[in-house]
């Protein structure tokens, strides 16, 4: 399991790190929760969650799914009225109300892809997860959603972003910890951290980093 995804993992308490002497772990500031609790605050956008929802039920039923925890609606589960009007309004939010009755598996990948944040949403969480978000998109759906991300960090909505691409990372996010090999290799405020000697050293090869419109790009 890549190290970026462990960390998505370890946050929703699907795994635990090893515990060292000295070693600590605190989440939405606390370090004990009710993992019931700590997951009613978390919204999830991932590709193995994509994958999963990828079936032949319709964008309101996936976003349904968001309220238990699975990737359908199932016989034994029962939407109530108000869960309705909540998954409707998530997928009007995302600008994806008309495919409320389509199937997820004739939607493009950007459209699951806005499917899959809704349902992240439906549940008014205080933090999203997106691990490689941008992942099976073309230009155009990367630019949708970095826009998407970036109108839900200004809502207030917190963001902790997992990518391997520098211009995935929102103006708007202020942190940024780079990671390798398992090991946290810089932490800190995104205009000390995205160097292009930072860079270089993450991926092995001489990057060079500039600037425009607040988002970051590297040439090799």
């Amino acid at each position: 399991m890549a190290a970026e995804s462990t960390l998505i993992k370890a946050i929703t308490r699907e795994c635990y790190p090893l515990a060292q002497e000295g070693s600590s772990i605190a989440i939405l500031g606390r370090s004990l929760w009710n993992i019931f609790a700590l997951r009613s605050l978390l919204g999830i956008v991932s590709p193995d969650l994509l994958a999963a929802c990828t079936t032949d039920a319709t964008g309101l039923d996936v976003v349904l799914s968001g309220f238990f925890s699975s990737t359908r609606i199932f016989p034994n589960h029962k939407p109530e009225a108000e869960h309705r009007e909540r998954a409707e309004t998530a997928l009007a939010r995302l600008g994806v109300a008309h495919l409320a009755a389509r199937p997820v598996l004739e939607m493009s990948s950007g459209e699951a892809k806005r499917t899959l944040i809704a349902r992240a949403l439906v549940h008014d969480p205080q933090t999203l997860l997106f691990d490689e978000p941008g992942n099976t998109l073309d230009i155009a759906g990367q630019v949708e959603l970095r826009e998407t991300m970036r109108e839900l960090a200004r809502s207030g909505l917190g963001i902790l972003l997992v990518t391997h691409h520098v211009s995935e990372i929102i103006p708007e996010i202020e942190r940024v910890v780079l990671l390798k090999r398992g090991q946290i290799l810089a932490d800190g405020p995104k205009s000390r951290v995205l160097t292009g000697k930072q860079l270089s050293a993450l991926f092995g090869a001489r990057v060079r980093l500039f600037r425009e419109d607040g988002f970051y790009h590297v040439h090799a």
